[in-house]
């Protein structure tokens, strides 16, 4: 069965989904690969193009009618949410425009979830692609804005100023962990066939975990980033036990998330 996936080029994807790509023993499947961003891989799925992809978590309620949630493959965690970043203040400024990367991605969302909380109303927004966002921060063309990946270990040597820790702040509110992202299937897939590519990202993650290096040489050529260190140290953040089950712990998260976009 020939199918179409869509990740995005961050090692936490990259590890998880190495093997698959390259073709698994025994696999059913044959795979057309789509890299992108993660503003790009939503709304390829909003569009309907893509049989399987990573999304941002909080894009499902736009997509649950076409597609079904995965119990793996996604981004849950604690300690790896979004910052919000300044390129000169120590303090957030509400009249200041804040970038974000991408008006569906999970830290759009995260980020006007806080502002309601501190000051309410509606944030002064714009939206650019996740490494826009952050050249932008360096060069100083945005004051503010919400970095997500690899820009999470740099921020610092780079002498920009933290802000708001975006998954610190869900963690306290919810008591949950934080539901980046998650990986979605057809709704028309048979149920067999939504456990076999279930099975079949188990399988990748597994034999990426069976390795004996944490980075191989398809993680780097695909990473925003060329530190080996910043990539080890993001594998080791966004990859953890809810990539292989999402569990109740995790599902708890996805449903606070989707309740929030709801409203």
């Amino acid at each position: 069965m020939r199918l179409s996936l869509g990740i995005s080029t961050c090692p936490n994807d990259t590890y998880i989904y190495e093997a698959l790509v390259r073709g698994l023993k025994g696999s059913p499947f044959e795979w057309d690969v789509h890299f992108a961003d993660v503003q790009t891989l939503n709304e390829m799925v909003c569009r309907g193009e893509l049989d399987v992809a990573k999304v941002s978590a909080q894009v499902y309620p736009q997509v649950e009618r076409d597609y079904v949630c995965l119990g793996c493959g996604g981004a849950i965690g604690y300690g790896c949410g979004p910052l919000l970043l300044s390129s000169n203040a120590d303090a957030f400024d509400p009249d200041e425009t804040t970038v974000l990367p991408g008006a569906n991605t999970t830290a759009a969302l995260l980020f006007k979830f806080w502002h309601a909380k501190k000051y309410g109303g509606e944030p002064k927004v714009s939206y650019a692609l996740f490494d826009e966002v952050y050249r932008g921060l360096l060069s100083g063309k945005f004051r503010q804005g919400v970095t997500i990946h690899e820009h999470r270990f740099t921020w610092k040597c780079d002498g920009l100023h933290m802000l708001q820790d975006m998954g610190a702040f869900w963690e306290s509110q919810t008591g949950s962990p934080i539901p980046l992202g998650i990986a979605v299937a057809r709704r028309e897939f048979s149920p067999l066939t939504i456990a076999d590519i279930e099975s079949e990202i188990k399988n990748s993650l597994r034999e990426a975990r069976s390795r004996q290096f944490l980075v191989t040489d398809f993680i780097r050529e695909k990473a925003q980033i060329d530190d080996e260190n910043v990539i080890e140290s993001h594998i080791r953040m966004f990859v953890n036990d809810f990539s292989e089950g999402v569990g109740e712990a995790g599902r708890r998260a996805l449903d606070a998330l989707w309740a929030l976009k709801k409203c």
